[in-house]
């Protein structure tokens, strides 16, 4: 009937876009290949007031992290729409990246945020290949082809070429929280030592903005009528129906050890 009576006012309206789960390109992964439908309708479709973003992400790939954070920021930029991210579990390293794209961030009082750091991991196995009998054969053209090769005993010229990648990628992470929290954030704090914190501390540091949750919240700003229309990554069929074979199968270990660092 509303729709027949053009001149009665309408709800205004937020997208909410989920952003849940790790964050690379797996198939059970976040990427800005994925997300980019989802996040173009959100910034496109009708007049919205503003977009949020339901954030539950223990991290993983900077790119992704990086590149889905960009694409965000730079829709509100153009549209002229304000961001608002909420927090449920964890919003830690690039988690919390993509809550930085967001105007303001509020979270739980039981959430966990931050980590704001670069990790490296891997497994070796050169002891164990040597108890069984197994010779490594490799053939390289150029010296750092092998870099931080499992089978092969780590060297010191494998850990510096490993570090000389991972902490200028620490300092891409921290220009991109002091950029869009600026004086927000405690001057006095270290901050960027990958340390996690609950909301209330998060609060206190400057990394969100307060507790709150998203409905209320938005309410709060928008109105009791806002109408929130929910949007996520599609999936398909396989994966819904969990037979996306070997690759969902590693997908979903390494998943795991990114959730079991926050006890989730």
């Amino acid at each position: 009937m509303r729709r027949l009576i053009p001149f009665l006012p309408k709800p205004p309206v937020v997208p909410v876009i989920r952003l849940q789960g790790t964050i690379g390109m797996g198939a059970r992964s976040l990427s800005d290949a994925a997300l980019a439908p989802v996040i173009e309708r959100a910034f496109s479709r009708g007049k919205p007031v503003a977009v949020a973003l339901a954030i539950n992400s223990p991290g993983g790939s900077p790119a992704q992290s990086s590149l889905i954070a960009a694409r965000i920021r730079r829709l509100a930029d153009e549209k002229k729409i304000p961001v608002h991210a909420f927090v449920e579990d964890v919003a830690a390293s690039g988690g919390y990246w993509l809550a930085t794209a967001a105007d303001d961030i509020w979270a739980d009082e039981s959430s966990l945020l931050g980590s704001i750091g670069v990790i490296s991991a891997g497994f070796g196995f050169p002891e164990a290949l040597a108890k069984l009998g197994v010779e490594r054969r490799v053939q390289t053209a150029g010296r750092s082809k092998s870099l931080a090769d499992p089978f092969k005993p780590q060297t010191e010229a494998d850990l510096a070429r490993i570090r000389a990648l991972i902490e200028p990628l620490h300092e891409i992470f921290i220009a991109q929280v002091k950029a869009r929290r600026g004086a927000r954030l405690d001057a006095t704090a270290d901050l960027f030592n990958a340390d996690v914190w609950l909301g209330r501390q998060a609060q206190a540091l400057g990394l969100i903005d307060g507790i709150g949750h998203l409905k209320p919240k938005l309410m709060e700003l928008y109105g009791p009528k806002v109408r929130l229309l929910p949007l996520g990554q599609r999936r398909g069929l396989m994966q819904r129906l969990g037979l996306s074979l070997v690759d969902s199968a590693v997908a979903a270990v390494e998943d795991r050890a990114l959730w079991a660092r926050y006890g989730l």
